[in-house]
């Protein structure tokens, strides 16, 4: 349930089900995401400008500190797939977010690619903060 009438952090949920399964983050901490466009832009000979953002999916990123090993496995069981030469398909992702008026939006994002672009830095007496990026298609409300 919001706790306002604006969105905060704790208002989101994530389910990640990757090329071979569902993934179950341990401590996600944040989530970002942003749309991809190729813009468009026309310089009329009468000097009116146009313009058109052309939608070329979705990118994004989590951050989680590292409670398993379950985001280094994920990735392992990709990349073993890579070498072995097995297909490899996209993901999907769901996030839900419960609103302030009560009510839960849901997208979809499909045909989502990951990467592990931080393993995290193992020093004393610190969390291991991780960081997997994504690309999606598309981004869709269900």
């Amino acid at each position: 349930m919001p706790y306002n009438t604006f969105s905060v952090g704790n208002d989101c949920q994530l389910v990640v089900v990757g090329p071979f399964g569902r993934i179950d983050l341990a401590h996600v901490t944040g989530f970002e995401a942003s749309q991809v466009t190729q813009s468009i832009r026309v310089d009329r000979l009468d000097g009116v400008q146009l313009g058109a953002e052309l939608p070329k999916g979705w990118s994004g990123m989590f951050m989680l500190d590292r409670g398993s090993s379950v985001a280094d496995d994920f990735i392992a069981v990709i990349e073993r797939a890579y070498f072995a030469g097995t297909p490899i398909g996209a993901g999907t992702l769901y996030q839900y977010v419960n609103e302030p008026d009560g009510s839960t939006s849901t997208y979809q994002f499909s045909g989502v690619v990951f990467k592990l672009t931080s393993a995290g830095v193992f020093k004393g007496d610190a969390p291991v903060t991780q960081r997997l990026q994504f690309y999606a298609s598309s981004r869709v409300r269900v």
